[in-house]
């Protein structure tokens, strides 16, 4: 198994080139895109496709295209996050927000030309492979970023806020908002290792566990973190009434609730062996992250 380290490199030195593989894009477009898309980050997604495919015995340079795409889906994500409309925020990842450089309306086409390049990539691989792993492992990244997916997620953030934060509705929101698009690059990465059912079974749990911790300690950041380390505004959730875990069970209970589904994660990974050992490391050091 390679290291985070070795994982991330790959990602960012195929990310640009991937996207300027599919042709001429124009000047201002490329320029916005590429902005949010190289302003770095941990690549988590990325990563965890790749480290699934590893875990089950699969080609990581074959499932590249997959990665690369999936991080253009977060990043176009997050751009349309930061928008007025959305969350209104003027820093992400420690730089001003796509909108605040380039305008609100190049940023609008720069999320909708990333997601429309996520799906040409995974496409195009797809196509050049002799069996279906591509086209399934692309039907689950787009079915869990989709309209059952995190825009489902998105859409109850958005039109719940100020509302009472209950156990369901935030439990929704964490589940399809952030985990989806955690548990997206296991499924994925799985199938295009050719793992079998009952191994894409506990990946997906794994990612389910993982994006429910990694989502917990996200709204234990926003309340504790420190701004300069996380890179965007902290104290954002409250003044906009965001549905958190905080807000609906308070500071220690989201702790212990996100050390819970950290250690349901590492136990879906039993299947693999020695094999999961990297992505169990992983969930356990989701609890200990300040950014």
């Amino acid at each position: 198994m390679r290291t985070y380290a070795e994982y991330l490199k790959l990602v960012e030195d195929a990310l640009s080139p991937q996207l300027r593989s599919l042709g001429y894009i124009p000047e201002k477009l490329l320029e916005s895109m590429e902005y949010s898309l190289e302003a770095g980050g941990k690549r988590l997604r990325p990563v965890l496709l790749l480290a699934a495919c590893d875990m089950a015995g699969g080609d990581v340079e074959m499932a590249l295209p997959f990665a690369c795409a999936l991080e253009m889906i977060h990043t176009y994500s997050l751009i349309h996050d930061d928008l007025p409309a959305m969350d209104n925020d003027d820093l992400r990842r420690g730089k001003p927000t796509n909108h605040k450089v380039f305008g609100e309306d190049v940023a609008i086409l720069a999320g909708d030309g990333l997601l429309s390049a996520a799906m040409e990539l995974m496409l195009r691989a797809a196509c050049a492979m002799g069996d279906l792993r591509g086209v399934k492992a692309a039907e689950a990244i787009a079915r869990r970023a989709g309209v059952t997916g995190m825009v489902a997620g998105q859409t109850i953030d958005v039109t719940q806020e100020g509302s009472e934060p209950t156990l369901e509705k935030v439990s929704y929101i964490h589940a399809h908002k952030t985990a989806d698009l955690l548990t997206a690059p296991l499924e994925a990465g799985l199938i295009l290792a050719g793992a079998g059912e009952e191994q894409v079974r506990q990946g997906i749990a794994y990612g389910f566990h993982l994006g429910m911790a990694f989502q917990m300690v996200d709204d234990l950041l926003d309340v504790e973190g420190d701004a300069a380390l996380l890179g965007k505004n902290t104290g954002m959730d409250a003044a906009l009434g965001k549905l958190t875990w905080v807000a609906a069970c308070g500071v220690e209970q989201t702790r212990l609730d996100a050390a819970e589904h950290s250690r349901q994660a590492v136990e879906a990974l039993e299947c693999f062996g020695e094999n999961g050992a990297f992505l169990r490391e992983l969930a356990q050091s989701t609890l200990e992250r300040v950014m």
